[in-house]
C-alpha cells in the first residue's frame, strides 16, 4: 500500500517545477483580482465633497422646478374663467349700490365690479351720444354676463329725462359733423372677417370691440399661433357668442410647432404646454428619435386626453 501511494504522488523534477509555476500564477491572478475589485469599490464610493456637490445640485434642481411650478400656477390663475357672477375671484366681495348708467364715471362702474375695459367702453358709448333709456338697455353691453346683470339690475336708476326719446329730429350742425367724423367706422351687419389674419384696426371695426379687446385678442393669438375655435376666446374672459356673426376661422393660418426641433423653453411658453410636458417631449426625442404623433405619451401622467385634443392643432412632426 505504501509503495502504491508513493508511486501515485511521485513527480519528476520538471513536473514539480510546472506545478509550482501553476500555483504561482493562480495566486497572482487571485491577488490581482482582489486588488482590482478593491480599487473599483473605492473609486465608486463618492467622497464627502462629491456627496455635498450632489446634494447642492439636487437642491438647485428642486428650487428651479418649484419656481417653474409657481409661475405656471400664476399663469393659470390669470387665465382662469370668471365666476358666473362676473366678479373676478380673489378680489373682495362687491356690494352693489344705486347708480345711473348715463352719468356714472368709470371709477363708479369699477366699484360696482365691472372690469376696467368695460367701464371705459360704457363711458365712450355715452360720449358718442349713446343713452340707456331702460334698465334692459344695460344688458346689451358687450361682455356683460347674466350674473353681472342680475346683480346690478335692481340698482339701476335712470333719470326721467333720459327715458324719453325726442320726437323732433336732431338738427345737423357743424358740431354734429365733427362728432360723426370722430366716431370710428364700424362694419355693417353681414360683414365677416378672418380672425387669424385680422389686425387690431380691422377688429376694432366690429361693433362692441374697442382697442383694449382688440389688443387682448391679437396678443393671445400671437401666443397660441392662431385660433382653431371661437370658444378659445373664453380663455381670455371674452364671450364668443356676440362675435360669431362677425368672425370666421381659417385653421390653415395656424403656426405649428415642430416637435422634433422645438426647444423646451419655446414649447413651455405656449399656453397649451407646461414645463413637464415640454421636458417629457424633448427627453423622449433624445432617447427614441423623431416623433410621429403625440399618442406615445398616452401613458404619461403629465398628459391628458384634453391636452392631446387641443395640442394637436398646434404641432407638426416634419
Amino acid at each position: 500500500m505504501k509503495n502504491v501511494l508513493k508511486k501515485f504522488f511521485y513527480f519528476t523534477r520538471t513536473e514539480r517545477r510546472g506545478i509550482l509555476l501553476l500555483c504561482t500564477l493562480i495566486l497572482l491572478v487571485y491577488g490581482g483580482a482582489q486588488v482590482y475589485l478593491h480599487r473599483q469599490e473605492k473609486a465608486s464610493r463618492p467622497s464627502a465633497e462629491d456627496r455635498a456637490e450632489q446634494l447642492r445640485m439636487q437642491q438647485e434642481e428642486e428650487d428651479f422646478l418649484a419656481t417653474i411650478q409657481e409661475e405656471e400656477e400664476k399663469g393659470r390663475a390669470r387665465h382662469r374663467p370668471p365666476e358666473d357672477t362676473g366678479f373676478r375671484p380673489g378680489k373682495p366681495a362687491v356690494t352693489p349700490f344705486p347708480f345711473d348708467p348715463n352719468h356714472a364715471d368709470s371709477l363708479t362702474l369699477c366699484r360696482l365690479g365691472l372690469p376696467g375695459w368695460m367701464a371705459r367702453n360704457i363711458v365712450r358709448y355715452r360720449e358718442r351720444g349713446g343713452r340707456f333709456r331702460h334698465p334692459e338697455d344695460f344688458r346689451k353691453i358687450y361682455g356683460l354676463t347674466d350674473g353681472q346683470y342680475a346683480a346690478l339690475e335692481p340698482y339701476i336708476r335712470i333719470a326721467p329725462r333720459d327715458t324719453a326719446r325726442p320726437d323732433t329730429p336732431r338738427l345737423y350742425t357743424a358740431q354734429t359733423e365733427r362728432d360723426t367724423m370722430a366716431r370710428p367706422y364700424k362694419y355693417p351687419a353681414g360683414t365677416v372677417i378672418e380672425l387669424n389674419r385680422a389686425d387690431t384696426t380691422e377688429l376694432k371695426k366690429i361693433p362692441g370691440i374697442g382697442s383694449g379687446i382688440a389688443r387682448l385678442i391679437t396678443g393671445y393669438r400671437q401666443r397660441l399661433g392662431g385660433f382653431y375655435d371661437l370658444e378659445q376666446l373664453r380663455e381670455i374672459d371674452l364671450d364668443p357668442e356676440p362675435l360669431r356673426p362677425w368672425l370666421r376661422i381659417d385653421t390653415t393660418a395656424i403656426r405649428r410647432l415642430n416637435l422634433n426641433r422645438v426647444s423646451i423653453d419655446r414649447l413651455r411658453h405656449h399656453p397649451y404646454f407646461n414645463f413637464y410636458q415640454a421636458k417629457a417631449i424633448v427627453e423622449w426625442r433624445k432617447k427614441h428619435g423623431p416623433l410621429r404623433n403625440l399618442k406615445v405619451f398616452a401613458l404619461y401622467e403629465e398628459f391628458t386626453e384634453a391636452d392631446f385634443k387641443r395640442q394637436s392643432h398646434y404641432v407638426c412632426f416634419e
